[in-house]
């Protein structure tokens, strides 16, 4: 076979991956658009029900019955984020500057494999030793600290089943996602520059502080925003750990919790019919918009950072 044979054989290898590329990357959106068609064809029949008629609605209308479900599904995610991303960054600098190398290698296989246990497993352990463990803390939180509204409310739950929880194990959750990103970022932190910083006279954090976290910034908030679409979309352990009344309160202590509508969905649907299952769709067509928009900002100020960079 001559030279110019095998480059015409590249060129035709080349020209068949790349329409196979395409192929691929289409078919993202095919199932993006699928999925938004069906929940608005499917969704707006349930936005417009009338409550009289629509049990599930318990008298309501469709957006006094769906407030409460955004509501809870924004702060249980909220929590998740606000514990686990100082959890995660510690984690993924003592990985990456601080273990000794068998150390670190064998901590990061223990976070990769944290990230493939089944939702049900964190459910049932939120539920049976969670919940339990952190009651008497909640009590004594509730008994010294109820001047604060977090903090507040007419009693503790005496079951430890409360939004707190379950922003806890959503936390533990979404903890091995953003601890592997970050932790692929802080490792691709060009070595000249901590070199440059140790050479100035820096100490390690120090370095970490000028050099390690503002190379890693826009790949953290990447990290943290694919933790929240996790976070947002949990059914199964929320479901479980959450004692939930539908209430729209910053209580964290309380019986009286929030419901998400990830977990109102699972827990609603086997026994929903006619207009009821056009309902929970609704609900869904309202998650698949604020998760959307959530990646959306995320990319927004990705991009942002990295035009900001790369004019500097």
């Amino acid at each position: 076979m001559n030279k110019d044979q095998k480059q015409q054989d590249f060129r035709r290898s080349d020209r068949i991956f790349a329409r196979l590329a395409k192929v691929a990357g289409s078919l993202i959106l095919v199932a993006l658009a699928a999925v938004a068609l069906f929940l608005i064809f499917e969704g707006v029949p349930g936005m417009l029900a009338d409550p009289d008629t629509t049990s599930i609605f318990r008298g309501k209308s469709f957006w006094e019955y769906a407030w409460p479900l955004v509501f809870g599904t924004m702060w249980a995610a909220f929590l998740a984020l606000l514990f686990a991303v100082p959890v995660s960054l510690g984690i993924a600098l003592f990985i990456t500057h601080y273990a000794p190398r068998k150390i670190a290698n064998g901590l990061g296989y223990v976070i990769d494999l944290l990230a493939a246990v089944p939702s049900v497993v964190f459910g049932l352990w939120g539920i049976l030793v969670l919940a339990p463990a952190v009651q008497p803390f909640y009590a004594w939180l509730f008994d010294n600290l109820h001047w604060i509204p977090f903090f507040a409310g007419e009693r503790v739950s005496g079951t430890g089943r409360t939004i707190l929880t379950a922003a806890l194990v959503l936390a533990v959750m979404i903890l091995p996602i953003i601890t592997a990103i970050t932790r692929e970022i802080f490792l691709q932190t060009p070595r000249l520059h901590e070199e440059a910083a140790v050479a100035l006279g820096a100490t390690r954090w120090e370095m970490i502080r000028m050099a390690v976290l503002p190379f890693g910034r826009s790949g953290i908030i990447s990290a943290a925003m694919l933790g929240l679409g996790r976070a947002l979309g949990e059914t199964m352990a929320v479901a479980m750990v959450l004692s939930a009344t539908g209430a729209v309160t910053i209580n964290l202590l309380t019986s009286n919790n929030p419901s998400t509508i990830a977990a109102n969905i699972a827990l609603q649907f086997p026994e929903a019919y006619g207009m009821n299952v056009n309902v929970l769709i609704a609900t869904g067509l309202i998650l698949f918009i604020v998760t959307f928009l959530v990646n959306a900002a995320a990319r927004w100020i990705v991009n942002r950072r990295a035009e900001f960079s790369g004019a500097n």
